[in-house]
């Protein structure tokens, strides 16, 4: 299958660089990253209707990045795409060049969700703003958020769903057959229905280094040892996370164990637990904001898509704009 020949400049896009180029955020997204890994990684992906010439899938990533820092629909990326010539610029696309049409966009979009490569997409990015010294390492935040999914719940249950095959407390409660992979929990005496959101952020630049997107049901403390990264000087999390197990993984590690104690029915918390608690609290405050940006500007306050692949593959796209953008408002010229 032919691929489209993008990007050739014509007199007239020579005249216009300066316009294309007033966006000053793209510019210094375009500088910062080396597009050539995220290139190979999505090459096999098409970018076009059958029949037509394809567009270089790394174009539509970055017109889907584009989607995520502007808060368009698939129509009004592509109204955009035609009108705005800094968006043409940072895809590529000279001003004689066609758009990729809201259904092309729509198509890679699930493509890339089905191929699993937006996580490590994810990763990509992420790897070359820590190869850039921006993320200090000092500490790692984790944390969990409830993300309500996009469909209306089914009525929660009235008692305690049996035990799974293995004894242990059931966790098979109510599906709904449009988003079957959704599920119940219960939250402060309140149940939600939907999925929930892992991360671990970088203490002091806010980058997150690794996140995992999983149905609502899945304790916190199943994750967290994927979300340590293995570098960091401590890990901070609250007592949802509190093991013994984990605290003498972080011990081998040589990571200072910043997490939450937690009292039990023989021995309750004393002061010295309190204050080393309330302490830990504050420093791992700034988690919150990261997860009101996610759900307020990144439309992540339900879940967009019907399905844990499609809705990860939102996720992880969101995050990878967030570092990019946190990256480039931050990173010294």
């Amino acid at each position: 299958m032919s691929e489209r020949q993008i990007g050739q400049l014509s007199f007239t896009d020579e005249l216009v660089s300066d316009a294309a180029r007033a966006n000053a955020t793209l510019q210094r997204v375009s500088a910062l990253v080396d597009w050539n890994p995220l290139e190979a990684l999505l090459s096999g992906l098409r970018g076009g209707s059958m029949g037509a010439p394809a567009y270089p899938a790394i174009a539509l990533f970055k017109a889907l990045l584009l989607q995520q820092w502007y808060g368009l629909s698939d129509p009004a990326l592509e109204e955009a795409l035609v009108d705005r010539l800094s968006f043409r610029h940072f895809l590529g696309l000279s001003i004689s060049d066609p758009v990729p049409d809201h259904s092309t966009l729509w198509r890679f979009r699930e493509q890339l969700a089905k191929s699993g490569l937006t996580e490590r997409a994810f990763a990509l990015i992420t790897a070359q703003i820590e190869t850039s010294g921006f993320v200090l390492k000092r500490g790692t935040l984790i944390d969990a958020s409830l993300v309500r999914s996009a469909v209306n719940s089914p009525e929660p249950p009235s008692i305690p769903p049996p035990p799974d095959a293995d004894g242990k407390p059931g966790s098979k409660l109510v599906r709904s057959p449009l988003d079957p992979d959704a599920a119940w929990t219960k939250k402060e005496g309140k149940y939600f229905f939907g999925y929930k959101a892992h991360v671990a952020m970088d203490q002091g630049s806010r980058i997150v280094r690794r996140a995992i997107f999983t149905a609502a049901n899945v304790n916190d403390t199943v994750p967290a040892d994927t979300l340590i990264c293995g570098d960091e000087d401590t890990v901070y999390a609250d007592k949802a996370y509190d093991s013994k197990a984990r605290r003498t993984r972080l011990k081998a590690l040589g990571i200072r164990d910043g997490i939450a104690r937690r009292g039990n029915r023989w021995h309750e918390a004393g002061p010295w637990t309190v204050r080393r608690n309330e302490l830990i609290s504050r420093l791992r405050a700034p988690v919150e904001p990261l997860f009101a940006l996610l759900k307020r500007t990144y439309r992540f306050a339900r879940a967009r898509h019907r399905g844990l692949v499609r809705n990860a593959a939102a996720f992880y796209l969101a995050l990878a704009a967030m570092n990019l953008k946190r990256w480039t408002i931050l990173h010294p010229a």
